[in-house]
């Protein structure tokens, strides 16, 4: 059973979507190609897709990897009508664990979004030095989680949700999470992709407290099978913790960065 088996409809649902400039960015790395591909790991529902598609009409193929077959479900359904022709596959696998429809397949962009913490990230870019074209880029990108952002209203949040599950930030059906051993700039100039830009995009999000209860329900840390049959009261004492700092503080606003790696070979077009 993956990591997010049954948050789905939730993940589809609350999870914030890419910003413009962090969509821009992405597009720009394609400028000149001709009917490029697109390779996404952890594709999750299809969020990095389902914000370039618009903007890359001569986008010929996309590929989405994720290990949940019930995420890739929710990607098909919100993306069948954004393919316009385009050739599409779905594939339940690991992201290290891709293997190229066809013996010429190569990927000129590949994607990661809130997603390579949770990877084997040596395999991940060992298989995707393997599949891309020579010029490819690979972008690593996310942006936190509201346990990690500094605001009063998360900092109450987190510790409600600490108050039923213990201290320790838990991971799904993992156990305690833990933090990347290495910076993924490590772990990229020990690749095939060693040239490494980077981008920081500040971002501005306002949420209601029926989004952010929703938001809970997509994440490794506060997902409802954590608390059992304590989860409908845990909820509700969310909703009124999130409903009186929304009106003490004028809204529950987050003040954050998308960070973007963007990785070539080294010498590789830009």
């Amino acid at each position: 059973m993956s990591l997010f088996h049954a948050a789905a409809d939730a993940y589809s649902r609350h999870r914030p979507g890419l910003p413009d400039e962090v969509v821009h960015l992405l597009a720009g790395t394609l400028r000149g190609i001709h009917r490029p591909v697109l390779l996404d790991l952890g594709a999750g529902t299809g969020q990095v897709p389902a914000a370039l598609l618009p903007v890359l009409p001569q986008l010929a193929r996309l590929d989405l990897v994720d290990a949940d077959r019930d995420m890739l479900h929710h990607a098909d359904l919100a993306l069948r009508p954004l393919f316009a022709g385009r050739t599409a596959a779905f594939h339940p696998v690991r992201a290290e664990e891709f293997t190229p429809p066809q013996e010429e397949y190569r990927a000129d962009l590949v994607t990661c979004a809130r997603a390579f913490h949770w990877m084997d990230r040596p395999a991940v870019l060992a298989m995707a030095g393997r599949v891309t074209a020579p010029g490819a880029t690979l972008a690593i990108m996310g942006d936190g989680s509201l346990w990690t952002h500094p605001a009063p209203w998360t900092l109450a949040l987190r510790e409600l949700i600490q108050s039923y599950l213990g201290a320790e930030r838990r991971a799904g059906t993992t156990g305690p999470y833990s933090e990347p051993g290495r910076r993924y700039e490590d772990d990229l100039a020990d690749s095939a992709f060693s040239d490494v830009e980077e981008h920081h995009v500040p971002l501005r999000r306002v949420w209601t407290p029926k989004t952010v209860v929703g938001y809970l329900r997509s994440t490794s840390f506060a997902r409802p099978g954590l608390f059992g049959h304590r989860h409908s009261r845990f909820e509700t004492e969310a909703q009124d913790l999130l409903e009186q700092h929304a009106a003490q503080d004028g809204g529950l606003v987050e003040d954050g960065v998308f960070d973007v790696l963007l990785a070539r070979r080294p010498g590789g077009a830009r």
